[in-house]
């Protein structure tokens, strides 16, 4: 009988990927019998890594569908430091996405997601580099009380913790913070300030994910003493889920789109192997619970429960799911009347879902709109129906935060749809919607959580819900309901966002940076968006004295919520150089705001608001530029664009179908965009175009590529071989390989001092192998490490130049790093630089 729904079950792991993020999960039979399944398995493994996409989804897959455990996945960093294929979003903004496709990720495949506070500020090559930037008391701090929440029995490491240096820092720093976390743990000593709120907690072991990856080869891992190894068969097919655990992983895998990670599920045998670290050792290598009770017998009084959920699950039927209910709620009540805390909680929750699945109970809040503000009344449609024989009362609902009980006592008679309006009032001291961990100024290394109860978790702290309180069976149940917007999309049916509390304004600068390359003002464009109607006050630009704004003030007036209107303020710099952040506040009845509304919405993630400071670095440079027309080929996303604008060029995005040499022809210069050559597959047929183009005398300027899957392996005229090669201290020291080039000279003469204040990372993925047709102009090297030279490549070919680049412009720019505009300005600028006649050429 099960067999039947082989197919519903994968219609439903597929409809998580393809459907909007917001929208409720409806499981079919099959996937309600194995949440029934999961119920009576009372053991959690913990697996610990530090990046999103570094957690081996096989596995995870495997201990939560085939186990049936409790299993967690913490990612000490939510991604910050990684680059984005899918949009021009970096550091916290890409976290942000980072955090939501992790969650979209686990939702297939079983898992759970937490944190640290630690920010992913990017590669770095040793863990002590890591540790430090990091605080390394601080994360540790984090990493224990995720343990003394999470309570596993079991930790997995993904990486070695014995091999510092050998790959990512952060990922030997992961392993390094579990092994002491093990022990820290249940030390009432470590970090006493958590035991306000959690116990302590002992590990029964923890456990290294291996594979042939940290052995070199496969060969070398086929010859390598196995003994002590144990071996899982995760190539498991689940009849009752109608995929393969593979296919699972490869569907929660490829939630991670904004790093390319789509993956094509595979079938067959599969093999996990964990390597024995620390704690209780293993006798038989069954299984990675051994000697650890998980069933009911752990918690006391807890036998009578596994004995009826067994039967539960046993008697189930598939055909008709709500035959288990009545079972399910005496069950639920025997969970309520236990003394043990933690589980109580877990299987609570687990098993109130059961009940609605089983019942085909829908329990909604709609909002009538998807934004407020502060002290704000939002009118709801309640929606309950139970689609089932059984019988049921919607007794009451209360209102979060509210705290605000309405008494309905409705009957909630099988298919019959109720709906019910509720005014719902916001106190004025509601927190804005927005990612927790960004709402104060962090480290580099560390976000600010002031609130211990929030480290871990991982998303968005919705504060506005609706408990629905239900009786079954003469047993009051409450289920909780975030509040919802749902509208129609023509194209995409019905669309679910979260409701978002808003300022009542909000700003945007249009500009991030503003380069001054003379004292001539420029102006400052603002648009505001009111959060409600009637909006009334004051606009400001915050500068410091020695620039010049006009008007200082400028009235609006905004009668409609949503409504957006653009302000202009004059800004003059002043003379010298000089650095300097504009913010951005409007005044309403003497109260500042001063946030932007930034939204971030995929259609494979849930839509995001984040608010931060409205403001733009303004920067009075001697910046200088011959005001070339560049053509810039888009690769990864990025917005560097935008910064050529600024700087004053005419730039065009041209499309990979439109490179022809006739639409080339009234362009100076050719730009690609980072990793072009990793995701424009087009470009392959368009090299020769290109190369043609520097031939006739003009010049191609080649972003930073990945020196893995490549559409070509001609990126350059000339021989060129990509490598790993980076630079990831970005106040290393540079030095000019070729002091008179004119590219360290004109139009801007290039000293050291310009690659101070980098941020980051000074770049990535440089060449090692190249041409002798190339003079590399710049060396720089992490400490203790050899000279890396092929940051900046320069080759004339024909009339023209090509240059190739891994220095990280495309971090640079946006952060407003004056040395960066000045040396992209030399290289946009290197045709006219050598046809200048008697040129000042440093020495």
């Amino acid at each position: 009988m099960r067999k039947l729904f082989f197919k519903s079950f994968l219609l439903f792991f597929l409809s998580v990927q393809i459907t909007n993020a917001q929208k409720p999960q409806k499981p079919s039979s099959a996937a309600i019998y194995n949440q029934i399944q999961k119920l009576n398995f009372l053991g959690s493994v913990l697996y610990i890594a530090a990046h999103p996409d570094d957690e081996n989804t096989r596995l995870i897959s495997y201990m939560a569908n085939n186990v049936h455990a409790r299993t967690g996945y913490l990612s000490l960093t939510r991604g910050d430091g990684g680059q984005n294929l899918i949009g021009p979003q970096l550091r916290e903004l890409l976290g942000v996405i980072r955090t939501q496709e992790l969650l979209e990720a686990r939702k297939i495949d079983g898992g759970e997601q937490f944190f640290s506070r630690a920010n992913d500020f990017g590669y770095s090559k040793n863990p002590d580099e890591t540790l430090q930037i990091w605080d390394k008391e601080k994360v540790l701090a984090d990493l224990v009380w995720v343990i003394r929440k999470f309570q596993p029995d079991v930790i997995i490491n993904r990486f070695d913790h014995r091999s510092p240096g050998t790959t990512h820092g952060h990922h030997t720093s992961s392993a390094m913070l579990s092994m002491e976390g093990f022990d820290l743990a249940n030390n009432p000593k470590a970090y006493p300030e958590q035991l306000q709120l959690e116990h302590p907690w002992q590990p029964k072991r923890v456990f290294f994910n291996t594979s042939w990856w940290f052995y070199g080869s496969k060969e070398k891992f086929d010859a390598a003493n196995k003994t002590n190894l144990l071996s899982i068969q995760t190539g498991v097919y689940y009849p009752v889920l109608g995929n393969s655990n593979q296919e699972i992983a490869a569907l929660s895998r490829s939630s991670h789109k904004s790093q390319g990670f789509g993956s094509t599920g595979s079938r067959g045998e599969d093999t996990e192997y964990l390597e024995y670290l620390k704690g209780e050792p293993l006798q038989n290598k069954a299984s990675i619970f051994e000697g650890i009770d998980t069933s009911w017998n752990r918690v006391k009084g807890g036998k009578p429960i596994g004995e009826l959920i067994s039967t539960i699950a046993a008697q189930y039927d598939f055909k008709n799911p709500s035959a288990s209910i009545a079972d399910l709620v005496k069950a639920y009540g025997m969970i309520q009347a236990l003394n043990e805390t933690h589980w109580k909680a877990i299987k609570s929750e687990e098993i109130k879902k059961i009940i609605a699945d089983c019942s085909g109970l829908f329990l909604e809040a709609v909002s009538n709109t998807q934004e407020t503000t502060p002290g704000s009344v939002v009118k709801l449609n309640l929606e309950a129906i139970n689609r089932s024989p059984v019988d049921m009362q919607l007794l009451s609902v209360t209102a979060l935060p509210e705290q605000k009980t309405t008494v309905l006592n409705i009957n909630l008679k099988n298919n019959i749809l109720q709906n019910n309006a509720l005014d719902l009032q916001l106190p004025q001291s509601i927190n804005y919607t927005q990612p927790y961990w960004l709402k104060e100024k962090g480290t580099v290394g560390l976000y600010t959580v002031e609130d211990q109860k929030n480290i871990g978790i991982p998303d968005i702290i919705r504060e506005v819900k609706v408990i629905f309180n239900v009786k079954i069976n003469n047993v009051e149940i409450p289920f909780e309901r975030t509040v919802v917007y749902k509208y129609n999309d023509g194209v995409k049916g019905e669309m679910y966002n979260f409701l978002d509390i808003v300022p009542e304004i909000t700003s945007t600068i249009q500009d991030k940076v503003l380069l001054f390359p003379n004292t001539q003002p420029k102006y400052v464009g603002i648009t505001l968006k009111s959060g409600k109607d009637a909006v009334k006050g004051n606009l400001k630009l915050d500068l410091p004295k020695d620039w010049k704004i006009s008007p200082e003030t400028i009235p609006f007036q905004l009668d409609k919520k949503g409504m957006e209107q653009t302000f202009y303020f004059e800004v003059t710099p002043p003379a010298q150089v000089s650095e300097a952040v504009a913010k951005s506040i409007a005044v309403i009845d003497n109260v500042s705001y001063d946030k932007e509304q930034i939204i971030i919405n995929y259609d494979h993630i849930t839509k995001q608001q984040v608010l931060k400071t409205a403001e733009v670095k303004c920067i009075r440079t001697d910046l200088k530029t011959n005001h070339e027309k560049i053509a810039y080929i888009m690769g990864a996303g990025d917005e560097v664009p935008q910064s050529l604008t600024q700087m004053g060029y005419h730039v065009t995005i041209i499309k990979p179908e439109e490179i022809t040499p006739e639409k080339l022809e009234s362009f100076d210069v050719v730009m690609t965009g980072i990793r072009a050559y990793n995701t424009v597959k087009s470009l392959a047929y368009k090299q020769d175009i290109l190369f043609d183009f520097v031939k006739n005398g003009k010049t191609m300027i080649v972003q930073y590529n990945t020196n893995g899957e490549l559409v070509t392996s001609k990126i350059a005229p000339y021989p060129l071989k990509l490598s790993n090669d980076r630079v990831t201290e970005e106040n290393a020291e540079v030095r000019f390989l070729a002091p008179n080039h004119p590219v360290l000279n004109y139009p801007n003469t290039i000293t050291q001092n310009d690659f101070k204040g980098w941020k980051q990372e000074q770049g990535l993925y440089y060449p090692k192998e190249f041409d002798k047709a190339f003079t590399p102009i710049l060396s720089s090297n992490d400490k203790g490490e050899s000279p890396k030279d092929g940051a900046l490549l320069i080759a004339p070919y024909g009339k023209g130049n090509y240059i190739y680049t891994g220095l990280s412009f495309f971090r640079e720019l946006p952060e407003g790093v004056p040395g960066a505009y000045k040396l992209l300005s030399n290289l946009i600028s290197i045709k006219s630089s050598v046809s200048i006649p008697n040129q000042k050429i440093k020495q």
